[in-house]
């Protein structure tokens, strides 16, 4: 399943393929380790509205987990991202494509992409077994704002998704939606990034979405600062929130010295 030459990236392979689709393949990347393993956690990494699954972030964080904790990571082109952008939208800006489309038919795109997003994922997961031979440990989940919007969706619809970080999203108080239900059928643990002075999210929003989570093991980290203007130190938190998660995970899983 696997296309084009995997390259070299630190101790890590980064492997490009593609995952046959509904009517699209979905292009797809993997960094896997080079050293063995009996088993190795995967990571999903959502990326942001109007990036890639290659964007810097992404590239960034997969590399590092592959390198140093020894997990694999798994990213692909969202519905209307990446290499999936119409021929005809090619170059232009997310702002310049919705203008073009035109709003009303932006917003029923949108709309009826998160569906295409889930299955997707799903899919991508299934056939990331193929590209790295070691049996899956713990599966976990990173994608903030947009990387939220479908993230959502796909933990609470997808049961090898044991621990998510999420964030830079909200809902209104009261909103009944789809979005919002899925929300309330999220019970892994869960990190939530939110930055307080979002100017895309308001500050309420963000909280509502927090509230909705049916997560028994939930933690909110709120910073100063604009969409964009999240810190550093936060990403870290969300790569150590995951790695404590899945340390436990291995230890839950490992056979008692007692019994054996």
């Amino acid at each position: 399943m696997a296309s084009g030459g995997p390259g070299q990236d630190g101790r890590a392979r980064k492997v490009r393929f593609t995952v046959p689709g509904d009517g699209e393949d979905v292009p797809a990347v993997m960094w896997v380790p080079e050293r063995p393993a009996e088993r190795r956690p995967l990571v999903l990494v959502g990326h942001g509205g109007g990036m890639h699954k290659e964007a810097p972030f992404v590239t960034g964080l997969g590399s590092w987990l592959a390198g140093v904790p020894g997990y694999a990571c798994l990213a692909i082109d969202l519905p209307y991202h990446g290499d999936r952008i119409p021929a005809e939208e090619s170059g232009l800006s997310p702002l310049e494509r919705r203008a073009r489309l035109g709003l009303s038919a932006w917003r029923e795109r949108n709309s009826g992409a998160t569906g295409q997003a889930v299955a997707d994922w799903r899919a991508a997961l299934d056939a990331a077994q193929d590209v790295d031979p070691v049996p899956q440990g713990p599966v976990g989940y990173i994608g903030l704002s947009m990387g939220t919007r479908f993230g959502v969706p796909l933990v609470a619809a997808e049961p090898r998704i044991t621990a998510a970080v999420l964030g830079l999203f909200g809902v209104a108080a009261g909103t009944e939606s789809d979005f919002a239900r899925a929300a309330r059928q999220v019970a892994v643990p869960l990190l939530f990034l939110q930055q307080w002075d979002d100017e895309l999210f308001p500050r309420n929003d963000g909280l509502n979405l927090f509230d909705l989570f049916a997560s028994p093991d939930k933690t909110l980290h709120a910073n100063p600062g604009g969409h964009l203007d999240i810190p550093r130190a936060e990403i870290d938190n969300a790569v150590r929130f995951l790695r404590g998660h899945f340390d436990s995970a291995g230890r839950a899983a490992a056979p008692d010295a007692a019994s054996a």
